[in-house]
């Protein structure tokens, strides 16, 4: 699903396209940012319609969340363990996306994918319902000691969301970490739903970079305004 890890462009967009009319929209219709493991977030309207739909360097720069209230524009992002966030404001009528690995997660990408749906379009937090994706789960998310010490400045509640396995290693729990992220962006406790399956464990389902030691493919996680 994504043009960055080495398949053929033809296959990317054909697999593109018979997504496009599963949802019923055309490749035209999709936004997708291209990814850097950061934490910006951009506010997609009509001009952004077809940005990245159709090669990486028509993807909007340095981008890992997008936002939008303009129904038939389908953002886009693409995943191999880190963790799709997607948002729902129902009263608004707003949608978003954020990529949060590691990285997106020790940065608050979904707090400020909330907080930025909040600043477009008057969202209230306690109205938005949340999904946490398929990605690594914390049975198979072995970190070390620096990423251990960039969620310690990001968290103050860390030591529940690790489990130590060795002197100098760690299983990262990301579910609960972005799980957390979003109640104290103001999400109710029962608005947030994890989908608690594991890339690296289900690879007869998902693609995991972990799992396939970096030679794999890539998921997309679609959301859409009718």
């Amino acid at each position: 699903m994504a043009f960055h890890v080495g398949d053929r462009d033809e296959a990317v967009l054909e697999n593109r396209r018979l997504m496009c009319r599963a949802l019923g929209a055309e490749p035209g219709d999709m936004v997708a940012g291209k990814q850097v493991h950061g934490t910006e977030i951009c506010r997609v309207t009509g001009r952004h319609r077809g940005k990245g739909a159709r090669s990486l360097e028509s993807a909007i720069p340095d981008t890992d969340g997008l936002v939008t209230a303009e129904p038939g524009i389908l953002l886009s992002s693409y995943y191999a363990d880190c963790v799709p966030v997607m948002l729902l404001d129902p009263v608004k009528k707003a949608v978003g996306l954020a990529h949060a690995g590691w990285k997106g997660t020790a940065g608050r990408i979904a707090a400020k994918a909330v907080q930025t749906l909040r600043e477009c379009f008057g969202t209230d937090p306690g109205d938005c319902l949340a999904v946490v994706g398929p990605s690594i789960g914390p049975c198979c998310y072995e970190i070390d000691s620096p990423v251990l010490e960039q969620f310690k400045k990001s968290y103050e509640n860390w030591p529940e969301m690790l489990r130590r396995t060795a002197p100098d290693r760690w299983k990262l729990n990301l579910w609960l970490a972005n799980r957390r992220v979003l109640e104290e962006a103001g999400l109710k406790e029962n608005n947030i739903l994890e989908a608690g399956l594991c890339t690296a464990c289900h690879r007869d389902l998902f693609f995991s970079y972990r799992g396939q030691s970096g030679l794999c493919g890539r998921m997309a996680s679609l959301i859409m305004l009718k």
